[in-house]
């Protein structure tokens, strides 16, 4: 039962209930705040349903996109491939539960329990892994810049293939409450409701408080430094060489950056300051306007946050010249009209590679040129880990 139900029922008793006002123990004493979510609730109506079908719809279209793309003109066992597919598949995943979760915004939840719990670890075991996938491939990309050498003897398919594993274990750990919590019940106010239940209220608050700390910690702080430091070492490692297409490359990883960082932040801000609230014991900390403020500000922040996560494949690969060049391979083939357009894009293409043969990351690797090992590296696997 949830605090609304709680309150509306409280207010039932109070006002059908004749008291006797001879005894002092009928008196009470602390308010009864009544903080209704109907303007919260209609809010949601009114704006999520549509923007969870348009974000079901490009991620299913972008993904699918960079799936083809991979199954048709790269390999399939290559480390940086092998992660991107399960950033793919995870991401698939996530947006498989937004139209489930946009028509209970537009009524209630008619699917049943079963659906409630599997679309409820469903939603977050694609959105946990998301994160870690996106953590995971900016870690080795980190290895293929600036480790080459090592890299070039541990980045096999056992070591992509665990790292997988780990973190499809992870998110699926990290989920299990959703599994177990999860029922459907019914509110007096919002009809049928999925919701995290079954539990008394002191139980069921230290479970939201470990899912904050949780999101907050091991799915924003842990990434967000590894990003940065990442990048700020492949960026230091790209200011020592002489490579021409330098400022594009630092660019890049600003906007890298910068993306995840202003996506991520608003999001785990305010579940930080869920997580206090629900610890504090202040009356202004429960205030009916701050819950609300959290509430709408939640709605804005998390649908920033899932939007990256949906677009997130086409953002990480289409910025590589490799993906461009596939694309345009496969938009020539399939719409005549452009095919004279893309060939001229082509040789342009071509004329430029070979003013700077070499990738952006690839140009990067060629800074330890008394090593020739790098260059046979270089010519292989590290450069489509790097576009």
């Amino acid at each position: 039962m949830s605090d609304d139900e709680d309150q509306y029922l409280i207010f039932l008793d109070l006002f059908n209930e004749t008291y006797d006002t001879t005894d002092t123990s009928y008196v009470v004493n602390d308010p009864v705040m009544l903080c209704g979510k109907q303007t919260v609730n209609q809010f949601g109506a009114r704006f999520i349903p549509v923007f969870y079908y348009v974000m079901f719809l490009l991620s299913y279209l972008g993904n699918g996109l960079v799936l083809f793309i991979i199954y048709k003109y790269e390999k399939l066992n290559t480390v940086t491939n092998i992660f991107l597919l399960n950033l793919v598949f995870s991401n698939i995943l996530f947006a498989s539960s937004l139209p489930f979760w946009a028509t209970y915004h537009l009524s209630e939840w008619i699917f049943g329990t079963a659906l409630c719990k599997m679309v409820s670890s469903a939603y977050f075991i694609g959105f946990y892994s998301s994160i870690l996938f996106l953590t995971l491939m900016t870690f080795d990309r980190y290895l293929a810049v600036v480790h080459a050498v090592t890299a070039a003897k541990r980045r096999k398919k056992a070591y992509a293939i665990t790292a997988s594993v780990a973190v499809w274990f992870i998110s699926i750990a990290a989920s299990v409450k959703e599994l177990v919590l999860r029922t459907v019940s019914e509110n007096v106010l919002a009809g049928l409701i999925c919701e995290e239940s079954g539990f008394p209220d002191d139980i069921m608050k230290r479970w939201r408080l470990v899912s904050y700390y949780q999101q907050f910690l091991l799915f924003f702080l842990l990434p967000l430094f590894m990003v940065m430091y990442c990048y700020i070492s492949i960026t230091i490692r790209i200011l020592t060489t002489r490579m021409k297409e330098k400022c594009r490359a630092i660019k890049l990883i600003f906007v890298i950056i910068f993306t995840f960082f202003a996506c991520w932040t608003p999001y785990n801000i305010v579940i930080l300051l869920r997580a206090i609230q629900t610890k504090s014991t202040s009356e202004d900390a429960h205030s009916c306007s701050y819950t609300q403020s959290l509430d709408y500000a939640l709605y804005v922040a998390r649908n920033i946050a899932y939007l990256y996560s949906c677009i997130s494949p086409v953002f990480y690969t289409f910025v590589g010249k490799k993906f461009q060049s596939h694309f345009r391979r496969l938009i020539a083939k399939n719409v005549p009209c452009l095919k004279t357009h893309m060939s001229l894009s082509s040789q342009s293409t071509r004329t430029t590679s070979q003013r700077t043969p070499h990738s952006t990351y690839d140009h990067t690797h060629a800074l330890t040129h008394t090593h020739r090992q790098i260059m046979i590296f270089n010519k292989s696997e590290s450069s489509e880990a790097t576009e």
